[in-house]
């Protein structure tokens, strides 16, 4: 009977919901970086400076990104970052754009000015964003469009966990 007993509570405390939640993203090691046939993207530690965003204990951290183009050239290229809220499917992004801007314009001119940066070497940088610190994934899509299909975008998606 004891070993009954001790078999249900242990499955108990197993199934519990402390037992199925998840760390935060914690990165051990910074750089850390993935890689494809088209892109290296490196998170790293932010850059400091008076108008740069700092870091608050409990609540954010900041991380530093760089994308560099390793495979074909780009006419188009643009990058959107999200993090996921533990115990939701949804993920929310980590930048926008203003109200008062024509977000698509503005949209299309950087993913032009990105991608001509891209081709000629230069990497694409983002010295400091938050990240939530409840967040255990970070998520970055590029998409773009190569010279000659312009018509098609393409998209690779790099996700960073705790693991």
């Amino acid at each position: 009977m004891k070993k009954i007993f001790l078999i249900c509570l242990l499955t108990i405390l197993c199934m519990s919901p402390a037992a199925l939640e998840t760390s935060a993203l914690t990165f051990d090691k910074l750089p850390a970086k993935q890689t494809s046939k088209q892109w290296s993207v490196q998170v790293g530690e932010a850059k400091q400076g008076e108008n740069l965003v700092k870091p608050e204990k409990g609540k954010y951290h900041t991380y530093s990104l760089k994308i560099d183009k390793i495979g074909t050239d780009v006419l188009t290229m643009e990058v959107y970052m999200y993090r996921n809220e533990p115990n939701s499917k949804t993920k929310y992004a980590l930048f926008g754009c203003p109200d008062e801007r024509d977000c698509n314009q503005d949209r299309y001119d950087r993913s032009i000015s990105f991608a001509e940066q891209l081709n000629r070497g230069f990497p694409y940088e983002h010295a400091n964003f938050l990240l939530a610190e409840k967040a255990t994934e970070l998520e970055i899509e590029i998409v773009w469009t190569q010279k000659g299909s312009e018509g098609r975008p393409l998209k690779e998606t790099f996700i960073f966990t705790s693991e």
